[in-house]
């Protein structure tokens, strides 16, 4: 089974495939808090929200576990870079510039252990951040930090640090990005991020013997006439010492039973092949009563695509559809009767289908797929054993009747009707009998069967996903991605980091590319549509990019360039059902467009609060910072600049921690 063929649509026919929904790993829950928790377990979800690239968040729980007394080392350096994540100075309110101005004072750091060393290593870059020449005893106690403490300041500090810093750190963070972007064998583990937790597998529940009462009634009267005429009849044998005719009546007795007990495996095996044949035929077109958007459309779809994926090599697709269109049909009515009343998303269960499918196409490519004609066939021997049965019983009856007729004419006449009557109805009840029980329990036996295949295939589907990756390695990811990004707009441009203003991005989903998130936390793309902004004193060079998030590939490059005079106007509107879009209006009357929630957005899990889910993804998306940018633009031209440059204190970084940290 080859994952990627989840994202692949194939429609053909009268084939429709649908939009791909979004996955919530409800049985993630790192994002998730109480009202009661202790402040370690806070603090603990905060360090969560931040590796998640979620700051905005991250801040208020950790913020909040630290003025409940929480006042560890660890925390301290969490709190900072919380605080200032994602965030120029300028974004920071008069009370954050407090908090972080009293800093020092609050936290009272041990002298030796990694995370007091990262706090202090914090103090003095945020101190030394505007100094004209940069402080070579910050960047050596910077590069002596340990390799987490270093990771995470390089990856939250990269906005607020201004002057020689910045190219320094940036050529740090930039090479550790590239180092990073495909870390984690990302490339093969992505794609187990968006697949959601697996439903079980589930025993179709067969038909049990339906037998009328009639049946039954007829079945045992009829054998009660026949026994007692037959038995009358060897009784008058045996009471004339007929013992040459005795041995005739035995033989039509045996004869009788061999040919019951393998006809009736005759017969079984007949009417379950038509059986199978009708079923695996041709099927009758599906009609337009499966509802748009329901659970069996959703598994129409779903057999149509992995059947119009999975074809044998070296057939046409064609043939191939139409020669397993039967196949597919009942599988579906399977699947369907069998998972509708569960109340579980096709999407759980595509392991399943794709399981079911690439099962039958394993076995049209070893020549297996219509065996159960082979295994229905049945056996020449019992054909004999039918055929000489029978035989027997009719010579031996007629036999025994001649003779027995001489005896008592009257007497035997009325018998031989009865046991003909009785026989008849007796074979034809019992015979109905016994092909409903077979047939009852070569379904149980076939549906235990297929229960241990499907066992076997979600075994190896949970094996395989494993290694999901968690979410903080898709936002690890993510965040190389914007790194490596911003590279190349840098070196298109010809431009260093000190020579960028600020710069910002936006992230989107890029058109129907499949989407997940873990309970609490933002949405993940397969595929985004990332836009990055580069402020210089010579205007705004913007780069949109399609970044294929499997392989970390950017594609479809879009460059555009604009002084800061020509924007009018940026804003976020909001409809009702929270869709929000970015808009950047210029005065040449073009507008630059980016959805970057879609309806939907909101699919809420147990425990979530209603624009919570839009609102961390908003963040981890980096939209507030970017409004903050551009609106400053909009409003005040390229005197923004000069006052985000030469901004009065509070905005100075040394104002800010109340001077140099010992």
């Amino acid at each position: 089974m080859m994952p990627d063929a989840t994202t692949t649509n194939v429609a053909g026919d009268s084939a429709h495939i649908g939009v791909q929904a979004g996955t919530v790993h409800g049985d993630v829950s790192v994002y998730t808090t109480f009202a009661d928790d202790p402040p370690e377990r806070k603090c603990e979800t905060g360090v969560r929200f931040l590796d998640g690239g979620i700051p905005g968040r991250a801040w208020q729980l950790i913020n909040e576990a630290v003025m409940t007394g929480y006042r560890t080392d660890e925390a301290c350096f969490h709190w900072l870079l919380a605080l200032v994540s994602g965030r120029t100075r300028r974004e920071l309110s008069e009370e954050e510039v407090g908090l972080l101005r009293a800093a020092p004072g609050r936290f009272q750091l041990a002298d030796d252990n990694a995370w007091a060393d990262g706090v202090q290593a914090v103090y003095r870059l945020l101190d030394s951040a505007e100094k004209p020449e940069a402080d070579v005893r910050v960047m050596l106690e910077f590069d002596g930090l340990g390799h987490v403490q270093r990771a995470m300041i390089l990856r939250h500090l990269e906005l607020f640090l201004d002057g020689p810093l910045k190219d320094q750190m940036w050529y740090r963070a930039f090479t550790r990005a590239e180092q990073d972007q495909m870390a984690g064998d990302r490339t093969e583990r992505v794609w187990k991020f968006f697949e959601p937790v697996p439903a079980g597998p589930r025993e179709r529940k067969t038909r049990p013997p339906v037998i009328p009462a009639s049946i039954w009634i007829q079945a045992v009267t009829a054998t009660a006439v026949l026994t007692m005429a037959a038995a009358y009849i060897g009784h008058l044998l045996a009471r004339e010492g007929r013992f040459s005719v005795l041995a005739a009546y035995a033989l039509s007795v045996t004869g009788a039973y061999l040919g019951a007990r393998d006809g009736v495996e005759w017969c079984f095996r007949t009417v379950r092949r038509h059986a199978k044949d009708r079923e695996y035929g041709v099927p009758r077109q599906r009609g337009t009563g499966t509802p748009p958007g329901g659970f069996a459309r959703g598994v129409d779809q779903r057999f149509d695509h992995y059947f119009a994926v999975y074809v044998p090599s070296g057939v046409d697709r064609a043939t191939w559809l139409a020669a397993t269109a039967g196949i597919r049909k009942s599988m579906r009515d399977e699947v369907v009767e069998t998972y509708q009343e569960a109340r579980v998303g096709v999407e759980r269960i595509s392991w399943l289908i794709r399981h079911r499918v690439g099962d039958v196409r394993k076995r049209w490519e070893k020549g297996t797929l219509w065996k159960y004609r082979e295994e229905l066939a049945t056996p020449p021997s019992v054909k004999i054993v039918t055929i000489l049965g029978l035989a027997a019983l009719t010579g031996g009856g007629i036999w025994v009747v001649g003779d027995a007729l001489l005896i008592s004419p009257l007497d035997v006449s009325c018998s031989v009707v009865l046991v003909l009557m009785g026989g008849w109805g007796a074979a034809r009840a019992w015979l109905s009998i016994v092909l409903e029980r077979r047939r009852s329990a070569a379904d149980a036996a076939e549906s235990g069967r297929t229960l241990e295949e499907d066992r076997a295939a979600f075994v190896r589907w949970k094996v395989k996903l494993a290694d999901k990756p968690e979410d903080r390695e898709m936002a690890a990811w993510l965040d190389c991605d914007r790194k490596v990004l911003l590279n190349e707009a840098l070196r298109h441009y010809k431009l260093s980091m000190s020579d960028v203003i600020a710069h910002a991005f936006i992230e989107t989903r890029a058109g129907s590319a499949k989407r997940a998130r873990v309970r609490g936390g933002p949405w993940r793309h397969l595929r985004y549509r990332i836009m990055v902004f580069l402020l210089t004193t010579d205007g705004v060079r913007q780069l949109t990019v399609e970044l294929d998030f499997k392989q970390g590939t950017f594609h479809d490059r879009q460059r555009d360039n604009y002084r800061f005079e020509v924007i009018a106007a940026v804003r976020v509107s909001q409809s009702d059902d929270d869709e929000r879009t970015f808009e950047l209006a210029l005065v040449n009357g073009q507008d630059i467009k980016v959805q970057v929630t879609g309806p939907g957005m909101e699919e809420l899990q147990q425990g979530e609060a209603p624009g919570t889910v839009s609102e961390v993804t908003l963040d981890a998306a980096g939209l507030h910072h970017t409004l903050h940018v551009l609106e400053g633009i909009a409003a005040e031209g390229k005197g923004w600049i000069a006052q985000y440059r030469h901004g009065e204190p509070p905005d100075s970084v040394t104002a800010v921690m109340g001077g140099p940290a010992n």
